[in-house]
C-alpha cells in the first residue's frame, strides 16, 4: 500500500546548520544513535540509511531524500523538498509494537501494545520559507486491522489561519464509548470523533524562526478503560506549547495500542513556493526523551 493510495493528503539546497543555527541555544546530537537507551524503541539519525526498515518510506519522485550536509551540525538528514502547489513531498512510516497485519514490519519485537509513548524529531525550515508549518508534520495512530481502521490518532500538524506559523494538537478517537471501533479505513473522517485541538505557543513558521533548528517531542498516553484520562501534549526545545487531558482516546478498547508513528510533508492546499523543510534526529521512546 502506498502512501498515495490512501488518501492522505525558488530554492537550493542549502549549506548544513551548524549549532549557532538551533534556536535558544539548544545543541542536537550527531550520530545519535550510537548511543541507545533502553527505552528507546526506535532511533533514526540518518547517519546510516535505515529508510528499508520503515513499512513505508516515500520519497515523492526524490524529492524527500536522506542527504549529506542538510541535518543537525550539518550532518545527514531527510530533506523534503516542495513545488508549487504540491501537496505531498514524502513521509515515513514506521510500525511499533503488535500490529494487526504482517505488512506493517514493525522495527521491534512487534508483541507490545504501547499506552504510552513519546516521540522526538529535529525540523528546520529553510531560510525565507513562507506559507506556515506546512499542514502535516506528524501523527501516532492504532491501526486496528489490513485497511488501516485507526482506532485514534493523535495529530501534530499546522492550524488554519491565522494558526498557520503554529504547531498544533489534534486528537481523534475512532471508537464508539464502548470501545467498538467505528473507523473502517485510513482517515476515515465520517467515523471520526474529534476531541478538540489546541494550539502552540511558538510560532515555528514566521520568519523570526525560519533557518533554524527546532527539537519538537511529543507525548502521547491512551485512556485506561472506562476512564477519560488520556494525555496528549508537546514540547519545544523542551518548553510546553500544549496539553490536553481527561481525553476518551479509544473507551475500554485495548486489542491494540499506538502501533505507527508517520513523519510527513503533506500540504492540504499545495504548498505556495519551491522550498525545503529538513528533518533528523528521531527517537521513539516509552520514556521522556529531551533536545
Amino acid at each position: 500500500m502506498l502512501l498515495c493510495s490512501v488518501a492522505r493528503p525558488a530554492c537550493a539546497v542549502g549549506q548544513g546548520p551548524t549549532a549557532t543555527d538551533t534556536a535558544r541555544g539548544k545543541s542536537p546530537t550527531v550520530n545519535e544513535c550510537a548511543t541507545r537507551h533502553r527505552e528507546w524503541i526506535w532511533c533514526d539519525d540518518f547517519e546510516q540509511d535505515r529508510l528499508q526498515q520503515y513499512f513505508e518510506y516515500e520519497d515523492a519522485s526524490g524529492r524527500f531524500t536522506r542527504a549529506a550536509g542538510v541535518g543537525v551540525k550539518g550532518s545527514f538528514g531527510m530533506r523534503a523538498r516542495f513545488t508549487p502547489g504540491e501537496t505531498s513531498a514524502g513521509a515515513l512510516h514506521l510500525a511499533i509494537g503488535k500490529v494487526p497485519a504482517k505488512y506493517f514490519r514493525p522495527v521491534d519485537a512487534g508483541t507490545t501494545a504501547y499506552r504510552e509513548l513519546y516521540w522526538r524529531l529535529y525540523v528546520r525550515y529553510q531560510p525565507g520559507w513562507i506559507g506556515g508549518v506546512g499542514y502535516k508534520l506528524t501523527r501516532a495512530m492504532s491501526f486496528t486491522n489490513a485497511s488501516w481502521a485507526e482506532a485514534m490518532v493523535a495529530h501534530v500538524w499546522g492550524g488554519d489561519a491565522p494558526d498557520t506559523n503554529y504547531l498544533q494538537l489534534d486528537p481523534v478517537s475512532g471508537t464508539d464509548p464502548l470501545g467498538n471501533v467505528l473507523s473502517t479505513k485510513y482517515n476515515d473522517f465520517n467515523h471520526f470523533h474529534w476531541l478538540g485541538k489546541k494550539r502552540g505557543a511558538t510560532p515555528l513558521g514566521d520568519a523570526a524562526h525560519v533557518g533554524q533548528w527546532y527539537c519538537v517531542e511529543v507525548h502521547t498516553r491512551l485512556n485506561d478503560p472506562a476512564q477519560a484520562n488520556g494525555v496528549f501534549e508537546y514540547w519545544i526545545n523542551g518548553d510546553l506549547q500544549a496539553r490536553e487531558d481527561a481525553l476518551n482516546f479509544v473507551g475500554p478498547f485495548t486489542a491494540y495500542g499506538i502501533n505507527a508513528v508517520f513523519f510527513e510533508n503533506y500540504w492540504n492546499e499545495g504548498a505556495p513556493a519551491v522550498q525545503e523543510r529538513y528533518l533528523d534526529d528521531i527517537v521513539v521512546s516509552t520514556q521522556r526523551i529531551g533536545c
